[in-house]
This record gives structure tokens, sequence and C-alpha cells, in this order.
């Protein structure tokens, strides 16, 4: 029940009580007043009739007379008094709902303009609110600290990130140039060479988890310059991409690609799409299958990533789009990727104002579907 609701029940209940009071009270006054009473009824009647049994009839019709006359006003007093406190409570409920209206509205002022920063993640808009020194502004006021504060600490943790990302990819690359050139000296041994591709690996599986750290950074902040493009478009080009690397690992890729415009930072979804098929080839067996679709729905496209592979427990779902989880013990398997490619997508996806969800195969494997918002202006 809404404050504006519950306002103006109380409105018409404490009406209602006072109403249904102030009629009792007018009921007994009224009843006192018109108590019967034997020794003050002195009928003037002729002469004729004031004794015997004539007497004693006459008596009796006027006691009857009066009662019926004291029943038949407490009746009135009754009905009348419950008609009109019965319309008086209806009154004041709709006066107490205007009433609530207009003192609430202020707070729906408020409450849009915080749905409208909570729905477009822009931590920087400020629910400002103009008005006197009350309630509402003291409560407005205390947000709008909290939104700062918020921002500061969302700012401080994306600087940290990119900076620390950017800081460590420059020894790592330094580390990389160091080691390619120390391995392919004529006259590196053999245990140099597997010593240095060693070295390569584990350096690219780092340079692999800053790129995720990156991509996360940005990732977390909401797209705010949108811009068309074709999804399939996007899809087509990982695919090309990923051509070489599905033929090394005797990976069949299917496309099935339809129209799906949508608004948005291409680039940000190109890393998606990237990542989930990447995941659908790394995470498979030889010989086996990997399907791409997108398509348009009447209020969103569809990007569905689907793979053959090892079974995957449907309470493991979940996990997987949590940042450094690995299913079936890959922590190890540093070929496979550092662990962040789904949390990446999901942030991605968040970010454009859509949704990321997975579901295991029954053959094996998985299938995330990305739903991103279609964009209307293209028929």
């Amino acid at each position: 029940m809404t404050v504006r609701m519950r306002f103006a029940l109380a409105c018409a209940g404490v009406f209602l009580f006072l109403g249904a009071l102030a009629v009792t009270g007018v009921y007994f006054v009224v009843r006192s007043q018109l108590e019967f009473r034997a020794d003050l009824i002195k009928p003037d009647f002729p002469r004729e009739y004031s004794y015997g049994d004539s007497y004693e009839r006459s008596y009796s019709n006027a006691k009857r007379v009066r009662a019926a006359y004291q029943r038949e006003t407490l009746s009135g007093v009754r009905t009348v008094g419950g008609i009109i406190v019965l319309t008086a409570t209806a009154v004041a409920f709709g006066l107490g709902w205007r009433a609530a209206g207009w003192v609430l509205r202020p707070v729906k002022s408020v409450t849009e303009t915080a749905r409208r920063v909570a729905q477009s993640h822009d931590l920087t808009e400020r629910i400002d609110y103009q008005g006197p020194r009350d309630e509402v502004k003291e409560l407005t006021e205390i947000y709008d600290t909290m939104l700062g504060r918020l921002a500061r600490s969302f700012d401080g943790q994306r600087r940290f990130v990119a900076n620390a990302s950017h800081e460590l990819r420059t020894p790592l690359t330094i580390n990389r140039t160091l080691v390619d050139v120390a391995v392919r000296r004529p006259d590196a041994t053999d245990d140099v060479k597997r010593l240095g591709e060693s070295l390569l690996l584990v350096n690219a599986r780092h340079e692999r988890l800053i790129d995720g750290l990156l991509a996360l950074a940005e990732g977390e902040q909401s797209v705010l310059d949108r811009r068309p493009f074709d999804l399939t478009d996007v899809a087509e080009h990982v695919l090309d991409q990923a051509g070489d690397e599905a033929v090394e690992r005797e990976v069949t890729i299917h496309r099935l690609l339809d129209q799906a415009p949508t608004k948005g930072e291409a680039v940000l979804v190109e890393r998606l799409v990237q990542n989930l098929v990447e995941n659908a080839i790394r995470h498979n067996h030889p010989k086996g299958e990997v399907w791409v679709t997108t398509r348009r729905r009447a209020e969103q496209v569809e990007l569905v990533v689907a793979n053959t592979g090892l079974h995957v427990p449907p309470y493991e779902i979940e996990t997987i789009f949590q940042p450094f989880r690995r299913l079936h013990g890959d922590r190890l398997r540093s070929e496979r990727g550092s662990g962040l490619g789904l949390s990446i997508v999901r942030v991605i996806a968040e970010a454009h104002d859509g949704t990321v969800s997975a579901r295991p195969r029954d053959e094996g494997g998985l299938t995330i579907t990305v739903e991103l918002p279609v964009d209307q202006s293209v028929p």
C-alpha cells in the first residue's frame, strides 16, 4: 500500500471515528431528552373522560404514542447521522488523497530524478532539489552527497585499475622482447629455447590478464555515446579473425547470421563477441563444433554462441561470470585465458543495457545468449 493511500485511509479513519463518536453522543442526548416519564404526563382530557377506565385507556395511548415518537426520532438520528458520517468519511478520504498528492509531489520529483540517475549509470548527475528547507530538502542533500562519494569511489577504482594495468604492460612488453631476442640467438641451446617458450607463454597469459582488467575498467562505465551498427558485421569480423585458431584446434564454426541492428560502442561489443568465440573454441574438444547466431527480435537483438565440450553442471552456470573463475579445475591451463572472459562479457552487456545468460547443453558444452537493445530506426 502506497504512502498516499495510507495517508488518505488515515484521514478517513480519523473522521469516521470522530463522526461516529459525535453521532453516538447526539443519540444519547436526544434519547435522554425524549425519556418517557409517567409522572410528567398530564393529559388534558374532557371531564367526562377524567375518571375510570376511560382515563386509563387514554393514559396508555399517550404512552404508546410517545414511545413510538421516541423510537422514530432515535431511528432518524441513527440513520441520518450514519449517512452524514459515511458521506463525510468519503469526502475526507478524497481530500486526504488530494492533500497527500500535493504533499508528496516533491518526493515524486526526487524519485523520478533518482530513477533516471540509476538507469543512466551517470553518477555525475545530481537531484539538486530546489525547495524549502524541509525534510525533503534534507533527504535530497544526503542523496546527492552519497552520489558524490560513490562517483569518487568508482572513478578512483577505475583510474587505479587503468593506471596499474598500463604500468604493468610496459615491463611485460620489454620482457617479451628480451626473451624473444634470447631465444632467436644462433648460439641459443635447446634448454634456453624451451625456457624462453615457457616464459613467453607465461608472459602472454599476464598480458591477457592485464587486457582483461582494462576491459573490465572500461566496460563498467555506461556507454553514453551510442552509435548505430550491425551486430552481424561485428560477428563476421570476429569469426574471420578466429578462423585460424579454429582450424588449428580442429573446431568447425557454423555461422547463422541475420541482420541485428543495435546501438552502442562497437569496439566494446567486438570484445564481447571475441571473448565468447574464443571461449567456445578453446573450451572445446578436437573435432568439436561452434554455432554463432545473430538475429533480431521485437525489442532486442540476440547473439547466441553454442559449442560442444565437457558437460557443465547447472549449479556452476552463475559462477562462470565471476572474475577468475574457471570450470573443471582449469586454473593452470594458461592458454585458455585468464578467467576474465565471461566477466568482461557481462560487464559490456550491462553497459549497453543488455543481458547475458548461459545454459548447459545436453550433449556437452554451453549455450550463451546475449541480448542488446534493438535499433528501432532500422526497419
